[in-house]
């Protein structure tokens, strides 16, 4: 055990919430957890009211961009109890993408504990609504106050939560980038590293200006296969089986994705993890072989795809509402997350309480 201390807030703003309007990242609890890694160690350890933090203007990590996250939620269960979801794969993707950006690991105790008592302090944050949960957001980001392209001796360790109603409430239409690229292999594509989401600003606000929700991104070589969406992996049913881009090592390696696939094959449904280039896409559709395409994540769960652009064709899917395997993916995930279902899997774990609150 870490010891983590507890400095409580004097006024919670619980009160003022609207638990019927949350908007994704707008809304944030009272408290937070932090640590700082100074001299080869976590120290500084506790939970502090939620607040702004003081920094140097010549911190390493505005400059050079050593900073990494996670994303991830605690749920209600119907009965009350608060749950999270499969929370050791995220230690283990936070660590990967420490490793990968030269940063420090955190060991999978103090993770766990950090999230376990920051969201047993703020259970009542919980929406109740299925569908809703407390996002979580881990993020690490370097401390060092000096100019030069060097990896940093210091971290500051945050985790901050905040309520949050479904990240897509409506199918979303995709536009596959033919001249921009999200990553390549070798880069840095699979770590939740903040500089892939600001490289994917312009083109996903090019493609909202012409009227799609989300870039769907083609490899970095030949724009030819299919990577991800930046906000979530990509599935694609056919008649006789799901694909998903495999994890080469230029799109993220999604713990709902991993889930998706566990509960398909356990299903008995045939999932191939390859390589998928938009000639199969397209010639799937004309023929009637795509049934659905949905993209899944920790913020947007199941989210179902109506329909795709590529090179200025538009590629419309049957009514979302008809998608029997994303449909029900998504109910079964939020079923099994709200106690309503067994969880046969032994992913939904209770918080540990932690605190007198």
């Amino acid at each position: 055990m870490n010891n983590i201390k507890i400095t409580k807030t004097d006024a919670s703003r619980l009160q003022s919430v609207d638990f019927d309007n949350i908007p994704f990242g707008q809304t944030f609890s009272d408290h937070m957890f932090s640590a700082d890694y100074i001299d080869g160690k976590w120290q500084n350890i506790e939970i502090i009211p939620f607040g702004n933090l003081s920094i140097s203007p010549v911190n390493l990590a505005l400059h050079y961009g050593q900073s990494i996250f996670e994303g991830m939620k605690a749920f209600v269960k119907t009965n009350g109890t608060p749950t999270l979801f499969r929370p050791e794969k995220h230690v283990e993707r936070i660590n990967a993408s420490a490793k990968r950006m030269m940063m420090p690991t955190l060991t999978e105790e103090l993770f766990l504990e950090a999230v376990n008592t920051l969201v047993d302090l703020e259970r009542e944050w919980i929406p109740k609504a299925k569908g809703s949960a407390l996002y979580l957001r881990p993020v690490m980001f370097a401390m060092d106050a000096m100019l030069g392209v060097k990896v940093s001796q210091t971290y500051k360790f945050l985790i901050i939560a905040g309520p949050v109603g479904p990240y897509y409430p409506a199918p979303v239409k995709l536009l596959a980038e033919t001249e921009y690229i999200r990553a390549a292999i070798g880069g840095v594509g699979e770590a939740k590293t903040a500089g892939n989401y600001a490289a994917s600003l312009l083109p996903a606000h090019l493609a909202k200006q012409n009227g799609f929700d989300q870039v769907m991104w083609l490899d970095a070589k030949e724009f030819k296969y299919v990577q991800e969406v930046g906000t979530m992996n990509l599935f694609f049913v056919f008649k006789d089986k799901v694909v998903t881009p495999e994890t080469s090592g230029a799109i993220l390696k999604g713990i709902t994705r991993m889930s998706i696939i566990e509960i398909l094959k356990k299903d008995g449904v045939t999932v191939e993890e390859r390589a998928i280039g938009m000639d199969e896409i397209t010639a799937a559709h004309e023929s009637g072989d795509l049934l659905e395409m949905f993209g899944s994540g920790t913020a947007a769960v199941v989210a179902n795809v109506s329909g795709f652009s590529y090179k200025d064709k538009m590629y419309q899917l049957s009514d979302p509402k008809t998608h029997k395997l994303a449909n029900g993916l998504r109910s079964r995930i939020n079923d099994m997350r709200a106690g309503d279902i067994e969880d046969t899997f032994g992913w939904v774990i209770d918080v540990k309480s932690s605190v007198d609150a």
